[in-house]
């Protein structure tokens, strides 16, 4: 398995680059910023020889989704996102804030998951695990013993809560339930 993680967008979000070391094919996550931030995104994909094959939302805030459009647009790659979340491209507020950024608010995802929905990349399994709270439709991505957070957790914190949908109470919650359970050996990859 090859991860690669990439700092991209003016909120210094992480992307990661996921793929299958087997059949090069890639997944990349939470693809934020611009064309110079897609760029280094491209950039890593060509150096490692790897075929895109999705963009995998975290949550549907758009520092975490400016750069779907445009990756789409380069690579073919289906966007994957949880349909809690799938709205929030749509309010003003995500318009407002891309437009902020001279970017375009981006458009309904192609596919619409829910918790436990298992993605195959390759030889590798792709677990998403709800975890509201952050927003509604917050995941995690379970991929062996990998977890990638988004904003659900950061090193040494937690999610913000005080944004739309936002909840603290269901943010930990989600955090006990579902993630302090994962085998100790869990490796975790922040937003």
């Amino acid at each position: 398995m090859i991860i690669e993680q990439i700092t991209v967008g003016e909120m210094a979000v992480f992307c990661y680059v996921i793929a299958c070391d087997q059949t090069r094919e890639a997944a990349a996550i939470d693809p934020a910023g611009d064309r110079d931030d897609i760029e280094k995104i491209i950039s890593v994909l060509e150096e490692k020889d790897l075929q895109l094959s999705y963009i995998i939302n975290t949550h549907g805030h758009a520092d975490h989704t400016f750069g779907n459009q445009l990756l789409a647009s380069r690579t073919g790659a289906k966007t994957v996102m949880h349909e809690l979340d799938d709205d929030l491209f749509t309010t003003e507020e995500a318009k407002a804030w891309a437009a902020a950024f001279g970017l375009s608010a981006a458009p309904p995802v192609d596919i619409r998951i829910t918790d436990g929905y298992k993605l195959p990349l390759g030889k590798l399994t792709l677990e998403f695990i709800h975890t509201p709270g952050h927003t509604p439709g917050a995941v995690c991505v379970l991929v062996e013993n990998n977890l990638i957070t988004g904003d659900t957790l950061f090193v040494g914190a937690v999610g913000r809560t005080d944004l739309p949908g936002g909840s603290m109470e269901t943010l930990l919650n989600s955090i006990k339930e579902k993630l302090l359970p994962l085998p100790e050996d869990t490796v975790v990859w922040p937003g």
